[in-house]
């Protein structure tokens, strides 16, 4: 069986969430033997991507702020065109040396706007090779509701015109993604459900907390970092807490942090067993971002959300919401977060009844592969010998 050759494209901005998934999925194809090779544009995290995954690290950007309002260098400096040109150069490179089978774009048209720049040439450059490999879109299920006129159909319109499958790493029996954007019902390329992408079953934890607070990769979200630590100095019951602050929390902040840390308060930028923490912890606090998400819903511990909600975002809160209505969560709204209310609602989830068994499907990782594996080869008996190119269902040269 020829070994097929995958181009993944991941760009992480505030958060790690979209390189972690992607990082899962790329492990999985390894696993089902496939040549991988993920082209990541963020700041740098270890262990991402994983051991056996090629990968081909952009010129990093990050997010300028919450609002996600500008691209900005590691050092804080808003990118210009000759940095956008570069970037954009190297990524097209990166893609005719992988000579791939199959490209996987992260989040984008569905959302990355910001590297527009550089996606479009790259779909051009897609559209302009012989045989032209399959073009996929890699999506959660839940996304950030667009209000800008235009957007959705815009979107639609690249989806119908370049890619070929829309992969969406969800349980369509929890969540459609019609739910968080209306026009999905005009996509013309297939639309296909993996399954959440969460990490496998972890082993059992080998240090215990009564409150274990993460706050995913640290660049937002201070304000649950700064209500834990007064709500732990308050506490009066002996209660073990652990705080995870991310590794993107910059270093200054996190020193002052663990200085003025309280007995009975363990802070830590970031811990490798954090999903086996989950499994012997009383209580899980934390925002409400996929992967945290999936790693306590493989845990089935209690969790008390505290969805990220600045700069207009929306995914967080509708994510949470509908956990707590499957009685699998609770939610604390982040207007709503100071130290008392933390508190607070940390009392009323450890001692409200214990979380509602669920069958949300958490396999997508190794779905994933099989449905690529299983698209690519319907696609190439769609091949018309000689042109590289594929007939969509009304018979029409894409």
């Amino acid at each position: 069986m020829k070994r097929l050759r995958v181009f993944l494209y991941v760009q992480h901005l505030l958060g790690i969430g979209h390189l972690a998934r992607s990082s899962r999925i790329a492990a999985a194809l390894v696993d089902d033997g496939f040549d991988v090779t993920v082209v990541t544009g963020g700041a740098p995290i270890p262990g991402f991507p994983e051991l056996g995954v090629k990968s081909v690290p952009l010129p990093p950007v990050t997010s300028g702020d919450e609002g996600f309002s500008g691209l900005v260098d590691l050092h804080g400096k808003p990118i210009d065109d000759e940095f956008k040109k570069r970037r954009s150069e190297m990524l097209v490179q990166a893609f005719r040396d992988c000579r791939p089978d199959i490209v996987i774009i992260e989040a984008f048209p569905f959302g990355r706007r910001q590297m527009r720049f550089e996606l479009l040439p790259l779909i051009e450059a897609i559209e302009a090779t012989s045989p032209r490999p399959l073009l996929a879109t890699s999506v959660r299920d839940i996304l950030q509701e667009r209000v800008k006129p235009g957007r959705n159909e815009e979107t639609v319109d690249l989806i119908s015109r370049h890619f070929d499958l829309v992969m969406v790493h969800g349980d369509p029996a929890f969540a459609t993604i019609d739910k968080t954007f209306p026009l999905a019902g005009a996509i013309e390329a297939e639309v296909t459900y993996t399954g959440l992408v969460a990490a496998p079953p972890p082993p059992a934890a080998t240090e215990r907390f009564d409150v274990l607070v993460s706050v995913g990769g640290g660049a937002a979200g201070r304000g649950l970092v700064s209500s834990t630590i007064a709500a732990a100095r308050d506490a009066n019951n002996g209660w073990k807490w652990c705080l995870i602050t991310g590794p993107n929390l910059p270093k200054d902040d996190f020193d002052a942090i663990a200085r003025d840390a309280t007995p009975g308060l363990s802070i830590f930028r970031f811990r490798q067993d954090f999903a086996s923490l989950l499994t012997g912890t009383r209580l899980s606090v934390s925002q409400a971002g996929y992967n945290t998400v999936c790693d306590v819903l493989r845990a089935g511990c209690r969790s008390l959300l505290v969805p990220f909600a600045a700069g207009g975002e929306t995914e967080q809160t509708v994510r949470a919401k509908m956990l707590e209505e499957l009685g699998v969560a609770s939610v604390l709204m982040e207007k709503e977060l100071t130290p008392g209310g933390l508190a607070q609602a940390i009392e009323q989830a450890l001692v409200a009844p214990p979380p509602s068994a669920h069958r949300i499907d958490l396999e997508g990782a190794r779905r994933s592969a099989q449905i690529l594996r299983e698209r690519h080869r319907t696609w190439t008996q769609k091949l018309e010998p000689g042109l590289g190119k594929v007939r969509d269902r009304t018979d029409n040269i894409r």
